[in-house]
C-alpha cells in the first residue's frame, strides 16, 4: 500500500474534488473521494504568500496500490498544473 500527500495552491477543494471524480473517483463523505484501487483524502487552508495575500492551500493524502495510484497522481496534477489557466 502506497501513500502519498501532496499540496496544491489556488486550487479550491469543489475544483480537486471534481477533478478527484472525473479521473473515476466518487464522493465519500465530505472531504474524501474513493476510485477504483485508491482512496483521496481532503483537506484545505489558507496560507499566507507574502505580507498580505493568502491563497487556499488543498492538501491531498492518496493511498492506494502503487501501479493505479500513481497514474492518478500523475493526472491530477496535470489537471491541477492547467487549473489558473
Amino acid at each position: 500500500m502506497l501513500r502519498v500527500t501532496r499540496r496544491f495552491r489556488g486550487l479550491s477543494l469543489e475544483q480537486a474534488m471534481g477533478y478527484l471524480e472525473s479521473l473515476g473517483g466518487e464522493r465519500i463523505g465530505s472531504n474524501a473521494i474513493e476510485g477504483e484501487g485508491w482512496r483521496a483524502e481532503l483537506a484545505a487552508e489558507k496560507v499566507p504568500v507574502g505580507p498580505s495575500y493568502r491563497l487556499t492551500e488543498v492538501t491531498i493524502t492518496w493511498t492506494g496500490e502503487e501501479d493505479v495510484l500513481e497514474p492518478i497522481v500523475l493526472r491530477f496534477r496535470l489537471k491541477a498544473f492547467r487549473a489558473p489557466g
